[in-house]
């Protein structure tokens, strides 16, 4: 299944990305700003929530507390004097909240492809 391979690559470059130290963020054409941050952290948790989702239905409370621990370890790693970057809490309810709405898409995906695959409107 497509969505077990563009998972964890994904999530390579989430955490690729979130923990790259502040100085190094221009160079790949990105800034940290306190106006679309908790949006940026909402968004990356939607996209692993509902890959995660898709690839391992089975697992969905698995999925869950991974990445809301991957979540709160990113925020300490922020934290840290290596990544220079903040340690803030709200950061990690984006996340939750980015994973809800994940979880959600993935689920009205799920039920409207098994409608077409199982012959209804």
């Amino acid at each position: 299944m497509l969505a077990r391979i563009v998972f964890p690559v994904t999530l390579a470059g989430v955490l690729l990305l979130t923990l790259l130290p502040a100085r190094f963020l221009p160079d790949f054409g990105t800034a940290v700003t306190l106006y679309d941050d908790k949006l940026h952290h909402a968004i990356a948790f939607a996209v692993l929530a509902a890959l995660g989702s898709l690839g391992w239905p089975e697992h969905k409370a698995r999925l869950v507390v991974v990445l809301a621990f991957t979540g709160a370890a990113i925020e300490v790693l922020q934290g840290s004097q290596l990544i220079g970057r903040d340690l803030d809490g709200f950061d990690w309810v984006a996340d939750c909240a980015g994973m809800a709405c994940g979880l959600t898409i993935a689920g009205w995906t799920k039920r409207r492809v098994g409608r077409r695959v199982g012959g209804l409107p």
